[in-house]
């Protein structure tokens, strides 16, 4: 996510990067948007959902400028470098070889024809993955690197709590669900307390922190090591995330068509928009790993048309998934998790698919949980990291790991209802990183693209949304969405 220019990796087809897109952005946030959408009406929630879209391609197309931006840059300055030692090749190490960062000498030991794959090499080609914290340090200053951290620890917060209260979430719903007289029940109507019992003396709010605990101690060491995901493991969850959203579009239809559909959904109810949005927000987020996405692509001639395409498609998934999940389930019983409402026997009575359903996030969340809190952990050190300075083993193996782990888990210690925590994350850090980042990185790419280039310089990968107003316009939304969500639920405690 984060950091310097680190390896491409092997090359894929345009159509594999879009299929690698869709299947990043689609994911835990698909699975309480349903809920959002019942509780903010269809019509206001169809439209919003439209807007956000668009909004997030749009800021998709200023990464992909401002990263084409940041190659040339890598480019000018190994021109400049190979200037100089021809110049005084006699001197040995010159001064400011020793000032360029590290990425850009490791860029310098790439040899120059691996990078050429047709004819002669557009200075602008997106051939090195500069991943956007290198970008930050680039293109903003002191201040600004600083804030593109804090907004980005802040999401990987928001999203290692949402992960650690999915799974106990999901396994106390089927288990508590399983025994007794709650036996298929999740998903009837049934209102369940945190007092209510589970299995003996033991309520389902005791059994939701056992749970908490013990998905920690399973997971949770493995912040204190180096986790990489594997080939197989993304075919395996990618595999599985298809299977269940297609079941529960499946099932759902099914009911419809048999007029068994119990769903009546408002067309409009205003104080279900801040949860809305920012479901929304959190459902569209990508834009942080874009360099890991883009950068592979063997052909980007057409990307932006490629990225516009992906979202077209995951526009109508969202719509397919939560219209029907509005008709075929009352408001009032759609769960915050989605899939917990097809644990129901009278939804479906093969037992195999509802408890792969009820379970299902508790394989694809663990698997994913791991590798997010090594990424926050790294983002922490890259943060208070001094030039030329290491860490104490105490502090690079103990306290970076802890103060990852133990914020996430707190919180979802306290609170599992998972449509606020999704709601927040993407209202607020997700806002920084979909909006006001992708403005200022492009922003700035251009001003130092023009002092570096000059103003008659074109950079291929320019943004459809070339104008500055855009920029201006996106800039304006963010800051907005900022005060409206705080304004909201400031008034909402009030109210309390």
């Amino acid at each position: 996510m984060a950091g310097g220019i680190t390896d491409t990796g092997e090359l894929y087809s345009p159509y594999v990067g879009l299929v690698y897109m869709f299947n990043l952005i689609v994911g835990t946030g698909a699975l309480t948007m349903p809920k959002a959408f019942a509780t903010a009406g269809w019509l206001v929630s169809l439209v919003l959902l439209m807007f956000l879209g668009f909004m997030s391609y749009m800021t998709t197309t200023f990464v992909v400028e401002a990263m084409a931006a940041a190659n040339a840059q890598l480019r000018w300055k190994r021109m400049e470098k190979c200037k100089e030692d021809d110049e005084d090749s006699s001197s040995g190490v010159s001064d400011s070889d020793v000032l360029l960062q590290d990425g850009y000498e490791r860029a310098e030991t790439r040899p120059i024809l691996s990078v050429q794959r047709h004819g002669s090499l557009n200075i602008f080609e997106i051939t090195e993955r500069v991943e956007m914290g290198q970008m930050a340090s680039m293109f903003f200053n002191k201040v600004g690197v600083n804030l593109f951290y804090f907004c980005i620890i802040i999401y990987l917060y928001g999203d290692l709590a949402i992960y650690a209260a999915a799974v106990p979430v999901s396994l106390m719903q089927v288990t508590c669900s399983a025994t007794g007289n709650h036996s298929c029940s999740v998903g009837d109507g049934t209102k369940y307390n945190d007092t209510d019992k589970c299995w003996g003396p033991i309520r389902r709010i005791d059994a939701y922190r056992l749970y908490l605990a013990a998905f920690t101690l399973l997971l949770g060491p493995f912040t204190f090591f180096n986790v990489q995901k594997t080939k197989y493991l993304q075919i395996m969850t990618s595999l599985m995330r298809w299977i269940a959203f297609i079941l529960m579009i499946i099932l759902a239809l099914i009911r419809i068509s048999r007029g068994q559909a119990e769903g009546h959904p408002s067309m409009a109810q205003l104080s279900g928009i801040r949860n809305l949005f920012g479901v929304c927000v959190y459902s569209f987020m990508c834009q942080h790993s874009l360099p890991s996405l883009i950068t592979p692509i063997s052909k980007k001639k057409h990307v932006n048309k490629l990225v516009l395409l992906d979202y077209i498609l995951i526009l109508a998934f969202y719509s397919l998934l939560s219209f029907t999940a509005i008709y075929c389930f009352r408001n009032d019983t759609l769960m915050d998790m989605y899939t917990l409402n097809f644990t129901n026997c009278e939804i479906i009575n093969v037992a195999f698919i509802r408890y792969f359903l009820g379970l299902f996030p508790v394989f694809t969340i663990s698997t994913n949980f791991p590798i997010i809190a090594v990424t926050l952990r790294n983002n922490w050190k890259t943060l208070f990291h001094r030039e030329g300075g290491t860490y104490p083993w105490v502090v690079d193996r103990i306290v970076f790991p802890a103060i990852t782990l133990i914020p996430p888990v707190l919180v979802a210690f306290c609170t599992h209802d998972l449509e606020a925590l999704v709601g927040i994350t993407g209202a607020y850090a997700g806002n920084g990183i979909q909006y006001l980042i992708p403005a200022f990185l492009v922003y700035c790419s251009r001003k130092d693209t023009q002092l570096v280039f000059g103003s008659g310089t074109v950079n291929k990968h320019l943004s459809p949304f070339r104008h500055t107003f855009w920029i201006v316009f996106v800039l304006i939304w963010g800051f907005s969405c900022f005060v409206f969500v705080t304004a909201n639920i400031v008034l909402s405690e009030s109210k309390l």
